[in-house]
């Protein structure tokens, strides 16, 4: 049937009969893609197919079908394998586009192990390949789990898909650690992805669009018969839990892992700085085409692991390791409209509108802007033609205006001064420099429903609450029939209709004695809800979408106030200047003023007190985190250190302090433990003396330190 209809125009009758349409074609792409792995059409046309449904549903939630696409949470396929906690988070690399940022990164590390320019820092490069992460366990020897890479921290079960994979042995050798996780990437060849889509065409099945859909595709299969009929490969590079290093740098454990009957990348090199990781990047930029795989840059770390092991991770990436990109690769289109978003913390974002066009292997009718000095500066109109890439492969931009194509009568873009959700003005924030933000915000707070809308789905996101079925869909779709408005809502929505839900959360068609009650897959999610009222209160912190506060300082937070009574009771304390309260978070090292003062600005708001106090009376009790495995003397101790540290880094010493279960205090306080002081210590170590405090010189903390 023809969609060319609005949704805003469609009657009662239609919208039915056009639900019912896409629950049919809708069920019949699921099958091709996750059952049989073989689309028959793009991802954009799919998208664009369930989002219809969506847009119709939000408008008539009463016709909601029990076969709805949105009654199905997430890949069917997906959900038959097992979640698998890794014991080492699969983390992610920082990011380098050109030389520049490759001298910062080696500076970065020199700087950080202190190294004098005689000393040497080898650095292993080798292509970063467009594939699928994995990671293998083996147990005495024997491969006894494979997993996805998930989310980082939690992935899936696909040990027989992975045990079909050429390049994994089944067994190591004798002498291999008794507990060895080896990770790499699973990925097609151009040439075995040519030889399978022939397959595919002469058999009349559907084409795939690129080697990594392809490998993508054959390991979701719950069949792992099938995933063998597919020529999939694995490159190893990296480890996770090991029971003891066999090796002491990168180099020497990527050839253990030939040894041991992995495929290891041939393309593999040590270097010994940046002009031969820039020269080796050329060489392979150059071949790209001509390796017979997928590559989207290089990857360098450092060589020596007890150099890795000092230099630690920060957030979620490693100090010692960087992706080097290629080119990203780019196409000209037609903008067609701007989109001004409005998120939770009132920024307000510009969209680009884009006729559809295929960009480095993916559909993109969708790109970012930035804000609006970025429009004005490259002088961006609706109607223009544009030239887009996929930043660092991934976020779609648009590079600069095609001028000579630029059509008769376009005007430049005014961005609005109020906000398109609710009306309120837009201002800049003043920075700390004085200088004024670029970003515009919208200043009607949770007054504007957009702001609240997308602050309640960045609480269910996957590093906040992550609840299973309640996602960005469910909150639009929940906000549109009033169920939601607030976070203490999702956690009433069990009490308030159960026993009176909504006509679209019952049963309308199936076994009669089911006919009117709550489905199911409510009831999980209601389920799922209660699971999420005792979690580990940085996830529940950073939940909470306060400006500024990330994963990594509601940890900080998290470990300072202990507790979710603690935290209201030192947020609403918080005075604008000055306070006890407001310098003892100040005074942790990775906090500062900004984002004290968005905590101030938070708990200032009677809203967001009275939140927080219900979704305490709806039983939501974050968990402490644990405390620091390490029980050693710095364990749970306050450090200031303070004058020059001759032997390591500042950076080192603190990070080194904190791996060992300290804090580290950029002031000293009645509340500091410790006063590392190095030549030249100044107020620090005077106060410290006045206050009786334990000062230590550096060769005496690098004692303690290594005794802890």
């Amino acid at each position: 049937m023809s969609r060319t209809k609005p949704v805003a125009e469609l009657t009662r009758e239609e919208a039915a009969e056009e639900l019912n349409a896409l629950a049919q074609e809708i069920a019949v792409h699921d099958a091709a893609y996750y059952q049989e792995d073989a689309p028959r059409i793009s991802d954009g046309d799919y998208d664009a197919l369930r989002q219809r449904n969506g847009d119709i549903e939000a408008r008539f939630p009463d016709l909601i079908r029990d076969d709805s696409p949105s009654e199905r949470v997430g890949a069917a396929p997906v959900q038959g394998f097992a979640k698998v906690t890794h014991s080492v988070p699969m983390l992610s690399l920082g990011n380098a586009f050109d030389a520049e940022d490759i001298d910062d990164f080696i500076l970065r590390v020199r700087k950080f192990l202190t190294l004098g320019e005689g000393q040497e820092l080898l650095l292993t490069s080798e292509p970063k390949i467009d594939g699928l992460s994995a990671s293998l366990r083996y147990e005495n020897g024997v491969l006894v789990r494979g997993a996805t890479r998930g989310d980082g921290r939690v992935g899936e079960n696909i040990t027989e898909n992975l045990k079909t994979v050429s390049g994994i042995p089944h067994t190591l050798p004798e002498g291999a650690p008794e507990v060895a996780e080896v990770r790499g990437e699973v990925y097609m060849s151009a040439e075995d992805f040519d030889a399978l889509n022939e397959r595919q065409k002469s058999s009349g099945k559907a084409e795939f669009a690129n080697p990594r859909n392809a490998a993508a595709g054959s390991l979701r299969q719950l069949d792992a018969t099938i995933t063998a009929t597919r020529p999939l490969r694995f490159f190893a590079y990296a480890w996770g839990e090991m029971s003891d290093l066999p090796a002491q740098t990168q180099s020497g454990m990527v050839g253990l892992f030939a040894a041991w009957g992995f495929a290891v990348n041939p393309e593999f090199r040590v270097c010994s700085g940046a002009q031969e990781l820039l020269a080796h990047w050329q060489d392979i930029e150059a071949r790209r085409a001509l390796l017979g795989y997928d590559v989207d840059g290089m990857v360098y770390k450092v060589d020596a692991l007890d150099y890795q092991n000092r230099l630690g991770f920060v957030s979620r990436a490693p100090r010692w390791a960087i992706a080097h990109k290629f080119p990203a690769e780019q196409a000209t289109t037609v903008l067609q409209d701007i989109d001004i978003q409005v998120g939770r913390t009132g920024a307000l974002t510009p969209v680009a509108k884009l006729q559809e066009v295929t960009v480095g292997g993916v559909r993109v009718s969708n790109a970012t802007l930035h804000n609006a000095d970025e429009i004005a500066r490259k002088d961006i109109r609706i109607g223009d033609t544009v030239v887009v890439q996929r930043a660092g492969d991934v976020i779609p931009q648009i590079v600069r205006v095609v001028d000579d194509a630029r059509p008769t009568g376009t005007v430049p873009f005014a961005f609005p001064e109020m906000c398109p959700a609710c009306g309120s003005p837009t201002t800049r924030d003043l920075r700390e420099d004085g200088e004024t933000d670029v970003v515009l915000r919208c200043t009607g707070g949770l007054a504007c429903e957009a702001q609240a809308r997308e602050r309640l789905k960045h609480f269910v996101s996957r590093q906040a609450l992550d609840i299973e079925g309640l996602g960005n869909k469910q909150i639009d779709d929940y906000w549109a029939a009033g169920l939601v408005r607030g976070p203490d809502d999702i956690f009433t929505l069990r009490a308030r209709y159960t026993d009176d839900p909504p006509d679209f959360w019952r049963y309308t068609s199936g076994a009669r004695d089911k006919i009117g009650t709550l489905k199911d897959s409510v009831v999980k999610l209601f389920d799922a809800i209660d699971q999420r009222r005792d979690i580990a209160l940085d996830r529940f912190i950073f939940a909470l979408g306060i400006r500024h506060v990330g994963e990594t300082t509601a940890r900080i937070l998290a470990r300072h106030f202990k507790t979710l009574a603690a935290f209201q009771e030192g947020g609403a304390a918080l005075a604008p200047e000055g306070g006890e309260t407001r310098e003892a978070l100040e005074n942790i090292d990775g906090i500062g003023r900004t984002l004290v003062d968005a905590l101030q600005q938070f708990f200032a708001v009677d809203e967001n007190r009275a939140m927080l106090e219900a979704l305490v009376a709806a039983g939501v009790a974050p968990s402490p985190l644990a405390e620091s495995e390490n029980s050693g003397a710095l364990s749970g101790k306050t450090i200031v250190f303070t004058g020059t540290l001759e032997t390591v880094s500042r950076a080192e010493a603190k990070a080194r302090a904190e791996m060992l279960g300290a804090r580290v205090a950029g002031s000293v306080s009645a509340k500091t433990d410790i006063v590392v002081a190095g030549p030249g210590a100044g107020s620090k170590r005077k106060k410290a003396e006045e206050l009786g405090l334990t000062i230590l010189d550096e060769q005496a903390w690098l004692e303690l330190a290594e005794k802890s």
